[in-house]
C-alpha cells in the first residue's frame, strides 16, 4: 500500500510541474510516466486516464483553497436568500473591495501548503481556460459550486446594478489578471524590489492588486 501510495504522489506531482510548463494538451501521458520513471499501466491504475489524472493534480489546492474562501465570504455575513440568478437592486454594505479581499487569506494560504502554491494554482486554473478543458470546468462546478456560487452573490450584492453579461466578462477579466499576475509574480516581485528598493512580497502584490480589480468590476 505504501508503495502504491508513494507511486501515486510521484505522478501527481511530475504532471502538476509538467502541466504548469506546457500546458495540458501539450504533456502526454508519455512525458509524465517518463519523468517520474514509472510505466503507462500505473497511470492507469491510480487515475484512469488522463482527464482524471488534471482533476486529480488542481484538486490538491481546491481542496485547501475552497473551504477557506467559503469560510472568508461567511465571515462577509452576506444575506444568503438571494439567489445568484436574480439581478435586483440590493442595498449592502459589501464592496467589491471587501469580496477581492476574501480571496487573499485562502490564496496566501496555498504558499504555505505548496511550493509557491498561489501562483501555480492559479495557472493550472488558467490552464484549463485556455486549454478548453471543458471536463475540469465541469469537475469544480460540481464538486464546489456551492462556493462559486456564493462568490458570484457577493459580486452580486457588492455590484447589484451588473447584468449578467457583464459580470461573466468582467470576472473573466479579472480571472485573467490574477493568473498573468501569479504566474509572473517571481519576476515581477524582482524588479519592484530592484526598481523601488523595497522588500516586497506576494501579500503587498495582492494589496496591490486588489483596488484594480475592484475599480474594474465597478466600472460604469
Amino acid at each position: 500500500m505504501g508503495a502504491r501510495l508513494g507511486t501515486k504522489q510521484k505522478i501527481i506531482e511530475v504532471a502538476e510541474s509538467l502541466f504548469a510548463e506546457k500546458g495540458f494538451k501539450d504533456t502526454s501521458l508519455r512525458a509524465i510516466t517518463s519523468q517520474a520513471n514509472v510505466n503507462l499501466a500505473s497511470v492507469n491504475y491510480h487515475f484512469g486516464d488522463k482527464k482524471t489524472l488534471i482533476r486529480a493534480v488542481l484538486d490538491r489546492y481546491l481542496e485547501e483553497f475552497m473551504p477557506q474562501l467559503e469560510r472568508e465570504l461567511e465571515s462577509l455575513d452576506l444575506r444568503t436568500n438571494v439567489p445568484t440568478d436574480v439581478f435586483t437592486d440590493v442595498t449592502t454594505n459589501v464592496s467589491m473591495t471587501d469580496v477581492f479581499y476574501a480571496l487573499k487569506a485562502p490564496l496566501t494560504n496555498l504558499d504555505k501548503e505548496f511550493d509557491r502554491g498561489a501562483s501555480r494554482f492559479l495557472l493550472l486554473v488558467g490552464r484549463g481556460y485556455s486549454d478548453v478543458q471543458g471536463h475540469l470546468r465541469w469537475f469544480i462546478t460540481t464538486r464546489y459550486g456551492h462556493v462559486l456560487d456564493r462568490f458570484t452573490q457577493a459580486v452580486i450584492q457588492a455590484n447589484p446594478n451588473l447584468d449578467k453579461e457583464t459580470l461573466f466578462w468582467r470576472l473573466h477579466f479579472t480571472l485573467g489578471t490574477c493568473v498573468f499576475t501569479m504566474a509572473s509574480s517571481e519576476a515581477l516581485l524582482e524588479i519592484a524590489n530592484s526598481e523601488f528598493e523595497v522588500n516586497t512580497d506576494v501579500e503587498a502584490m495582492f494589496d496591490q492588486i486588489v483596488p484594480f480589480l475592484a475599480s474594474g468590476m465597478c466600472a460604469d
